[in-house]
This record gives C-alpha cells, sequence and structure tokens, in this order.
C-alpha cells in the first residue's frame, strides 16, 4: 500500500491543505474495508482506479461516486473494494466550500455529492481530466487551475472568520472560542452564523471534531498511553475522549492505536 502527501502550489496554500494519493495492489480476492472518520474539513476526492461500495448503517451497500466532494463530516462512514485500487485527493480548509464554490460549507456537512452534480458541465470535464491524465504531478496541475478559476469567478473575503477558523485548527481544537469572537469584533449571534457557514459546524462541534483529529495524528506513537494521549489533546478524562472517539470513528481508541481497526493500514504505509 501507498500512501503520500504532495504540497499545494503557494497561491492555494490558503485553501488547500494538501494534495493525498492512495493506491493498493489486493492480494488475491481479498477485499479492502477503508473507514473515514469526522473531520471539520472537506476534501475532493478522485478514483482514478477502481471504485468503492459504501456500506450503509443497514449493512447494505451501494455504489460510491467515481469523483465527488466529501464534506465535512460528524461521524464516520465505511466502504469497501474487491480490486486494485488509486485514489488521489484534495484536502481543503472548511472554508474553501463557500469561498471557492459559493456554497454554505453547512450544505456540504456530512454530504458526498458527486463532482457532476455539484459543479454540473464543468464538474464532469473536471473529472474526466483528472482520470485521464499520464500521473500525479498532472492532476495535481489539471486541479490547481480548476481551483484557480474559481478563486477568480467568486472569492469572498471573510479574512476575520477565516483567522478564526485557522486558529482552532492550529491549536488542534484548543482555541477559546470566547477569546477567538471577541478577536472577530462580532457579537456572538453574528460569530456563531457566520462560524457555521464558514466551517459547516457550530464552534464548540468544530473544536471537537478537531481535537479528535489530533489525537488521531498520535497514531504510531507508541510512547505515549492512552491517558497521555487524551490529556495532551484537551480531554478532561479518559472516558471523556473515548466516547468522543468512539463517535467520530466508531472504534475504540485501544483499537485503533493498536492499529487494528478497520482501514487503518494507510497510516503504516
Amino acid at each position: 500500500m501507498k500512501y503520500f502527501t504532495i504540497p499545494p502550489p503557494a497561491d492555494l496554500a490558503r485553501y488547500v491543505r494538501f494534495f493525498w494519493v492512495l493506491e493498493h495492489d489486493l492480494p488475491g480476492d481479498e477485499p479492502y474495508f477503508h473507514r473515514t472518520m469526522a473531520d471539520g474539513c472537506a476534501e475532493m476526492v478522485f478514483h482514478f482506479k477502481g471504485r468503492f461500495d459504501e456500506i450503509l448503517k443497514t449493512g447494505l451497500q451501494e455504489a460510491s461516486f467515481h469523483a465527488g466532494i466529501h464534506g465535512q463530516s460528524r461521524s464516520f462512514r465505511r466502504f469497501v473494494i474487491g480490486q486494485d485500487f488509486g485514489i488521489f485527493g484534495v484536502y481543503l480548509y472548511p472554508y474553501a466550500v463557500p469561498a471557492l464554490f459559493g456554497v454554505p460549507a453547512a450544505e456540504l456537512s456530512n454530504q458526498m455529492p458527486d463532482l457532476a452534480t455539484f459543479f454540473g458541465p464543468a464538474g464532469t470535464d473536471l473529472e474526466e481530466r483528472v482520470m485521464l491524465a499520464p500521473d500525479h504531478t498532472a492532476r495535481a496541475g489539471i486541479i490547481s487551475e480548476f481551483l484557480r478559476k474559481c478563486i477568480r469567478k467568486r472569492e469572498i473575503s471573510e479574512p476575520a472568520v477565516f483567522s478564526v477558523i485557522g486558529s482552532v485548527i492550529r491549536s488542534n481544537g484548543l482555541a477559546r472560542i470566547p477569546d477567538l469572537a471577541a478577536q472577530s469584533f462580532l457579537s456572538t449571534r453574528q460569530f456563531e452564523r457566520k462560524f457555521l457557514a464558514f466551517s459547516g459546524f457550530s464552534p464548540k462541534l468544530f473544536s471537537r471534531i478537531i481535537r479528535f483529529q489530533a489525537a488521531l495524528s498520535q497514531y504510531g506513537n507508541t510512547g505515549k498511553s492512552l491517558t497521555e494521549i487524551a490529556y495532551e489533546c484537551g480531554y478532561y478524562d479518559q472516558s471523556h475522549f473515548i466516547h468522543d472517539f468512539k463517535a467520530f470513528s466508531g472504534d475504540h481508541p485501544k483499537t485503533f492505536f493498536s492499529g487494528n481497526a478497520e482501514g487503518s493500514e494507510y497510516r503504516d504505509a
């Protein structure tokens, strides 16, 4: 299995955190199960080889998109594939959705529209060009130019809210929301409304999800106990940590950090 990231061009770094690639050749007929977890950021996802089925809560399966947008989410999803696969992703800051695409982030929360539905004919064209690209460098270039066109067409200037959301991410969800609201020179109600529009979630829920993501980043750090990870990531106690972790990932943290959780193989790549 191969997983790696590619930094964005400097002019897009305000909106794109990084590009990523996940590729795998399945051994024999054994299927691969993948799990996405709660995340405060949205992604553009292109399956340039193979196609996953989503495993629904009912246990039934339905075909996922070939290319689409995975909105910021507050829960996990499960997917399965029975063939070799390759995925190219674009990991966005949450405010990139309204700033570049003209859609409030809240409308995309917990949603996974395909590109044709979300962008219309332009989405179909982008999907075809990315799928036919000869390599990952070309894919990154095609998507970068598409995003530049979005910037020229409808960029929204909301520096105060962008800065606040960025501060929550950089602080791993530990920034004090009242302090950030005061810095934005908005009333509490105005602040919460703008934060929801540009992040997709309330300030409190967004901070919880970012804190959870900070805990995920400790995967592979065998020198720390679960209690140490919990306290370092700002959880009041281990039970609070376990509650949030199970809600956002579907796994107990002990299972995840042991390396035995479903869909965690790419983290060892």
